[in-house]
């Protein structure tokens, strides 16, 4: 018996892929399923330390520094149960899929995949929001890659700076490969995110048919996380920095406003700011749109040619002026 299986149950399977492309739908749809079992905690970073968060102090119970911390967020699971986890950025992680494959070499994986342009402003818009970008202009951070790659032109709060390489996020085959070349062709499952917003039931009864666990399972449909639009990132990084107390002036003012208000309240008048810094996105850049779809033909292709697909007339690649 290894030490982990005397501690508890490693995961069967892991959803690794990519943000805003369907991950949360699919892990809300997976949990009701009596033969699955994931824990209330997604995005549990375990097997991507590298990009997770430069802010983070400590141990935290939802996204745990030890073997032993990562076990028990499965210790719920009942006899029998396929366990499962999700967290999109293994994917784009260099490192996930060798160490999953060291813990889990028998693990099954599903990616899912976006059109590169559509990918990339929700992402963007995601990233804004979770004060991992402060440039508002996609255009602008896009052409901060370079600076970027050599660490300068950073935002200076934020969360994940390791993640501002957004042509790094499509390089959708040679994501792909890491896995493919670790679990085998049979053990890694891809979803192309408009596919699965077509037909939510028929792409969910391929994925339970891939984890070996009952098809005819009910299958509700959600809608989370839905694309918005942040007015103020200064703003927006402000509240979450008094919220989370990053900062001693923040740790100072979280502690005075905790002494001075009820926790409700608190809590109201942060939901009521976050709302108010919310809207609706703005229409795409069509001429963005379309250079970026120009630029990124080639991972098209390439992705084409790696899943056997025609991916370039899927995503309409074929119809670019």
């Amino acid at each position: 018996m290894t030490s982990s299986e005397a501690h508890g149950r490693l995961p069967d399977f892991f959803i690794v892929g990519h943000a805003k492309s369907g991950t949360t739908a699919m892990y809300e749809m997976l949990r009701p399923h009596p033969e699955i079992f994931m824990p209330e905690v997604k995005e549990t970073w375990y097997f991507a330390r590298e990009l997770r968060s430069p802010l983070r102090k400590g141990d935290n119970p939802r996204h745990p520094e030890t073997l032993e911390g990562y076990l028990a967020l499965f210790a719920g699971a009942q006899p029998g149960q396929k366990l499962g986890e999700a967290t999109p950025s293994y994917l784009y992680s260099h490192e996930s899929a060798a160490r999953i494959a060291e813990l889990c070499p028998d693990a099954r994986i599903v990616a899912l995949l976006r059109e590169p342009a559509s990918f990339l402003r929700s992402l963007h818009m995601q990233f804004l929001k979770t004060d991992v970008e402060s440039e508002k202009s996609l255009r602008r951070a896009i052409e901060l890659d370079p600076l970027r790659a050599e660490g300068r032109a950073l935002p200076r709060n934020s969360t994940r700076p390791q993640a501002l390489q957004y042509a790094e996020h499509v390089r959708y085959s040679e994501q792909l490969e890491r896995f493919r070349s670790r679990f085998g062709e049979e053990r890694l499952l891809v979803l192309i995110y408009e596919d699965y917003r077509e037909d939510n039931a028929a792409a969910m009864r391929r994925v339970f048919r891939f984890l070996g666990v009952a098809e005819d399972a009910p299958v509700q449909s959600v809608e989370v996380n839905p694309a918005t639009r942040i007015r103020s990132p200064r703003a927006e990084q402000l509240v979450r920095s008094l919220y989370l107390g990053r900062s001693p002036a923040a740790r100072a003012g979280k502690a005075a406003i905790k002494a001075l208000t009820p926790r409700r309240l608190r809590r109201d008048a942060i939901a009521l700011q976050r709302r108010a810094q919310r809207a609706a996105p703005l229409p795409p850049d069509e001429q963005l749109m379309l250079e970026l779809r120009r630029r990124f033909k080639g991972e098209v292709e390439a992705l084409s040619e790696y899943l056997g697909r025609d991916m370039v007339a899927r995503w309409g690649y074929d119809r670019l002026d």
